[in-house]
């Protein structure tokens, strides 16, 4: 403990240090006095100088105890263990699009029925292997030709990080929805259609061209409501707003009709397709392709389209094992006449609620991007 004597002086210490103390502290003060007294004349001859000066010097003290405060703080920040931060994560993927669910308390009495199924790739005659999905051939052509067919190359290029459109995503139906109960129930109305873009096909499209693009696709988004307000005419409307498209963007070289199909029992129960992938539950998929049967359907280049439609759909089963239903290839018109790369895709049905629909849509998306860029 430190004496309360100053004069005692310790052992051995000489009785000349004191003076030499006192002079140095002398000294001190005369300088101090010195620095004061200039100082006070400076400000009597020139208060406003004087006075910016000793604001400066005050304002620098002060950044200087502050960042010596700062310097200080870090060592102890970083020294938080990991576990105890408390920041939200940040959520990416899918999941960001995904809605809230109705749970079972807000199912009503007059609730309908779904039923959940996931659909084979199926076997027989009528089916033409394709990769790990199969073709279901509805047409006369013969399961050699399109088993050939199938197996060569597309037949168009995309442009990887170009900033020139090469997919065009489009619907026909976009007031087509889904239910948006957690459960295997449905309300009056729900799964119908509804002009609210953010719960129809339009908030499918967005999830696949979001995802496209974020490959490096460039791809474009329509979402005219082709079907509203009268369901007559979808397809000439569609039809229509994609020759615009071609027009103004001949880069275009895919265009797919995002639809959702209905499946439903003869007691009105709702089917949903449905598989797993990663742990989590979407809807099936399921390709449609048009062929040309020489009279009421013309679709020159339906060979062309039937080969993107074999590549993609191989692309989705291998990456996603179950996913896909069989590519229906049938005399159907869907407007595939107007690019070499148009189909119509169904994502899901009317008995899949909302985010099993998104999910598939990721899905089916990142399956495309693997497919056009391989």
């Amino acid at each position: 403990m430190r004496s309360r004597e100053p004069w005692r002086l310790p052992a051995g210490q000489s009785k000349a240090v004191p003076f030499l103390q006192a002079a140095v502290l002398f000294a001190a003060l005369c300088i101090f006095a010195r620095s004061a007294a200039l100082v006070l004349a400076a400000f009597l001859a020139a208060p406003v100088p004087a006075a910016q000066t000793l604001l400066h010097l005050g304002q620098q003290a002060v950044e200087s105890r502050a960042a010596a405060t700062s310097a200080e703080s870090v060592p102890e920040a970083a020294s938080v263990p990991p576990e105890q931060e408390t920041a939200a994560p940040v959520q990416t993927g899918v999941e960001r699009y995904f809605v809230a669910l109705q749970p079972d308390e807000a199912r009503p009495a007059d609730a309908g029925t779904v039923t959940e199924q996931q659909f084979g790739q199926g076997s027989g005659e009528k089916y033409i292997p394709c990769g790990a999905g199969s073709i279901k051939n509805n047409t006369r052509q013969t399961a050699a030709d399109i088993a050939a067919e199938a197996a060569q190359p597309l037949p168009f290029a995309i442009e990887k990080d170009s900033a020139a459109p090469q997919v065009l995503i489009m619907h026909t139906h976009a007031t087509e929805d889904y239910r948006l109960s957690a459960g295997l129930w449905f309300a009056p109305g729900d799964g119908a259609r509804s002009t609210d873009r953010s719960i129809n096909m339009c908030a499918v499209g967005r999830v696949m061209a979001d995802t496209l693009n974020a490959a490096g696709i460039c791809t474009l988004h329509d979402e005219t409501l082709n079907d509203y307000p009268s369901y007559t005419g979808s397809y000439a409307n569609s039809r229509a707003v994609v020759q615009q498209y071609l027009a103004q963007y001949p880069s275009i070289k895919v265009v797919l009709d995002v639809h959702r199909d209905a499946i439903e029992r003869e007691n009105g129960t709702r089917c949903a397709p449905v598989c797993s992938i990663d742990g989590r539950q979407a809807a099936q998929v399921m390709i449609i392709c048009g062929c040309d049967n020489g009279t009421s359907v013309q679709l020159p280049a339906w060979r062309q389209n039937l080969r993107f439609a074999a590549a993609w759909e191989r692309s989705m089963e291998e990456k996603y094992p179950g996913f896909t239903r069989p590519v229906l290839f049938s005399y159907r018109f869907y407007n595939q006449d107007l690019t070499t790369g148009s189909l119509l895709i169904e994502i899901g049905g009317h008995g899949n609620n909302l985010n099993e629909a998104l999910y598939a849509g990721y899905l089916a998306a990142q399956g495309l991007a693997d497919a056009l860029l391989s």
